[in-house]
């Protein structure tokens, strides 16, 4: 896309141009100079006859004349000047080439259209009144004895308006055109900077807009692989820390925990190897150049695939995780060997799929974050259905002092994905310390209408 004359200027990129006066190019000034020079001498021998006829020295006329026409030296910057004297010398038949081009300069020039019109019709008067009382005394000492007509009747004013019409009409209309012309392709360059403008801005607005959804698709996949493998991995560094301490004082219990923590184990490896087999189906059919070119939203569409395996002992179907899972999930915890409490309150009934899989997440994350920051604290998980919306509360006691501490890593990310998640249904989510010296997450997701309106049949 081309830079326009305003993106040059914000640059600070002037164009060079030499100084030459009001004359924008070189050629205007050696245009201008020739007429003028052309103009003067004009002037200058027509100012000879002028002389013999006011009874004045000859050289006092060719200096009248040659100072008269060089004022057609500042047509472009003061056409109404340029007019003006050859309305003024007009008596003395001088000046032809200054009034063309004058009445030319002053029509396409800038000057408002009344004034343009006023000084043409001087002009015209003052031509025409010159052309008949010249054209009269011609006529009358050319012998006419033998014609049989009167020239003064209508032959002298007839010939005069003809004439005059013909000496100052082209120039004018000519002038005209052309000053149209200018502004017509002046106003087409304003309206194509205008144009390239805008399109610079819908350009700009257009990246800003793929920008962000970039972003939006990164925080996605982010969440998605940290719902997906951030559990079970907590779940498989408890089970491993459990079997740490037990040990040596109960084998069999010890063996639970293994078998725990490698079930645990291939589940993550099972989730995994869907995000890399998905990912692995979309590059061929994106060509990346590199690898950072990979689409994003094949990434996206891997970490929701592997979403699906999130919960396979839960009973999950295809459309991800929901709420029927969340027994097998507190179940898991409680193999985790931690006290996990699940009230649910209400009617059951389905909703959609993306409210089933954001109040699953929900709990999901916050059962994570117990098994992080409260080893050995109990927790009650509530669900509420109620008539237009559906209510989550995982809420743990205070950490117990004698359980062991798994030492998970935390990034800080698991309340920032929790709140994302809820206020993109048009939820409300609410975290923080218990008074008891506990934690608490709270999450309310609204249910649409129709979904609602489908679960009460």
């Amino acid at each position: 896309m081309t830079t326009t004359g305003a993106d040059r200027d914000a640059a600070g990129v002037q164009p060079v141009r030499r100084s030459w006066w009001w004359w924008g190019r070189r050629r205007s000034v050696v245009l201008d100079v020739s007429l003028a020079v052309v103009s003067a001498l004009e002037c200058g021998l027509e100012g000879i006859g002028f002389a013999q006829q006011v009874s004045l020295p000859v050289p006092v006329g060719v200096l009248f004349g040659l100072v008269v026409g060089s004022v057609l030296l500042v047509r472009r910057k003061w056409p109404i000047t340029v007019v003006l004297v050859s309305i003024a010398v007009t008596p003395a038949e001088m000046g032809y080439l200054m009034g063309i081009v004058g009445l030319y300069s002053l029509a396409a020039s800038e000057v408002p259209r009344r004034f343009t019109a006023a000084l043409a019709g001087m002009s015209t008067v003052a031509v025409y009144i010159v052309t008949m009382v010249r054209l009269r005394q011609d006529v009358a000492q050319a012998d006419v004895d033998q014609q049989d007509f009167d020239p003064s009747g209508w032959y002298v004013p007839v010939v005069s308006l003809f004439m005059t019409l013909g000496l100052n009409a082209p120039p004018l209309l000519f002038g005209l055109y052309i000053g149209a012309r200018r502004r017509l392709m002046e106003s087409l360059r304003e309206r194509a900077d205008s144009l390239e403008q805008e399109l610079s801005l819908l350009a700009d607005r257009a990246e800003q807009r793929a920008q962000w959804a970039r972003q939006e698709e990164r925080t996605r996949i982010a969440r998605e692989m940290h719902d997906v493998v951030a559990h079970r991995v907590s779940l498989m560094v408890v089970h491993a820390a459990a079997l740490q301490a037990v040990a040596l004082k109960d084998p069999q219990k010890a063996v639970k925990n293994a078998a725990l923590v490698g079930d645990m184990g291939r589940q993550a490896l099972t989730e995994l190897r869907e995000m890399l087999g998905v990912l692995r189906e979309e590059a061929p059919a994106a060509a990346p150049a590199g690898p950072a070119a990979l689409p994003l939203a094949a990434v996206g569409r891997a970490a929701a695939a592997a979403a699906e395996a999130a919960a396979e002992d839960g009973g999950v179907g295809g459309d991800g995780p929901c709420l029927d899972a969340l027994e097998a999930l507190v179940e898991q915890s409680r193999q985790a060997g931690v006290v996990v409490e699940l009230l649910v309150m209400g009617e059951a009934r389905p909703y959609g799929a993306e409210v089933e899989q954001t109040a699953y997440r929900v709990v999901q994350e916050a059962l994570t974050n117990v098994h992080k920051h409260a080893a050995g604290a109990k927790v009650v998980v509530r669900l509420a259905h109620r008539e237009a919306e559906v209510a989550m509360q995982v809420e743990n006691g205070p950490s117990d002092a004698s359980a062991a501490d798994a030492d998970l890593p935390s990034g800080g990310n698991g309340l920032v994905g929790m709140r994302e998640r809820v206020t993109a249904l048009g939820g409300v989510f609410v975290s923080g310390p218990t008074d008891a010296g506990g934690f608490r997450v709270s999450a309310v997701l609204p249910v649409p209408e129709a979904v609602a309106g489908a679960g009460a049949l």
